[in-house]
């Protein structure tokens, strides 16, 4: 049985902080805390550390959404942001502060699922998508610490690029090593000799 989603409610007003609690808690099982006050945002937020955080505010101001980006970690938990009123500056700071959405006229119960549900689905997504820009970048970084290395070896034996590479496939297997660390070694070297 999996756990049950941690949410936290940013509102002000006790009444329609309970509406959204009643509907979060007829949409699912989830654990779910109101942070009433905005003053200390980032912390009350990374204290709890939840799976999502659902803001519900009439026009959000820059500060909020300053808070939101320190506390919501875009990379870290889903936002979902529900507003009365905004602006094209308001929305694209909003995006930029990692709030996966950001609904203009305001939260109604019925919509509180599904929206719930597109945000958690956009973040994930976007999660997947930097996961794979980091290993794509990490991979990048090495092939040119590996090419750096081959270059080397071409260099200073007179051997051709399979021969370089097969050299240092060679040196990592017999040391138990990642290609690439014995590349970034004789990298390294060849900076200190140099």
């Amino acid at each position: 049985m999996p756990k049950p989603l941690s949410i936290v409610v940013v509102e002000r007003d006790r009444d329609r902080a309970l509406l959204i609690v009643d509907s979060l808690r007829e949409a699912g099982d989830h654990d779910i805390s109101v942070i009433s006050e905005e003053t200390g945002l980032a912390r009350k937020i990374s204290e709890q550390n939840p799976d999502v955080v659902l803001v519900d505010i009439a026009s959000p101001s820059r500060d909020m959404l300053e808070e939101l980006a320190l506390a919501s970690g875009p990379m870290e938990r889903t936002v979902a942001m529900f507003v009365d009123q905004s602006d094209d500056s308001l929305t694209k700071a909003a995006i930029e502060a990692g709030v996966s959405a950001y609904v203009v006229d305001g939260l109604r119960a019925d919509r509180i699922k599904p929206i719930l549900d597109a945000a958690i689905a956009r973040f994930h997504m976007f999660q997947r998508m930097r996961t794979e820009l980091e290993a794509t970048k990490r991979a990048l970084e090495e092939r040119k610490v590996i090419d750096r290395a081959k270059g080397l070896l071409m260099k200073a034996r007179g051997i051709e690029e399979d021969a370089a590479y097969a050299l240092l496939r060679k040196t990592a297997m017999d040391q138990g090593r990642k290609v690439v660390d014995v590349a970034q070694a004789l990298v390294t070297a060849a900076g200190l000799l140099s």
